[in-house]
């Protein structure tokens, strides 16, 4: 008789997306949905200034100045990554579904349970993952 041999499962977008979603509530992972840009717009313009009118002292003052007022203006529009995966359009999940492949594509497992398990036992899965993901979400 001869052995008995498991096929490798392809893997399906709703899968991954529920497994980023995992990883993504268990770091408790927040995004900032709007004024990201401007807010990275924001700093550098008053650095700038700072640095123009201060010399280097201006430019540490202008980053600190324009750092805070950056974090003041995005304050109260996070969102949790998972719900932004969960809305994301189908073409951004296929994009996200096709970074996280080629980095499950290793892994042989036969049902959504077990490729959870063992991408949750494994700490460097999950951190290559959560750099996919913030790369993912910054550049979107």
């Amino acid at each position: 008789m001869l052995p008995l041999r498991l096929t490798k499962m392809p893997f399906r977008v709703k899968d991954i997306m529920r497994l980023l979603c995992i990883i993504a509530k268990e770091k408790n992972m927040m995004a900032a949905v709007k004024y990201s840009g401007l807010g990275a717009l924001f700093t550098g313009t008053v650095t700038f200034v700072g640095g123009l009118v201060g010399g280097p002292p201006g430019l540490a003052v202008g980053g600190l100045v324009g750092s805070l007022l950056s974090a003041w203006m995005i304050r109260g529009h996070l969102k949790p990554v998972h719900q932004i995966i969960m809305e994301l359009p189908s073409d951004k999940k296929q994009k996200l579904y096709n970074e996280a492949s080629s980095i499950l594509n290793h892994l042989d497992w036969m049902e959504t349970v077990q490729l959870t398990t063992l991408v949750m036992g494994s700490e460097d899965l999950k951190q290559k993952l959560l750099v996919m993901l913030e790369k993912f979400l910054t550049h979107r």
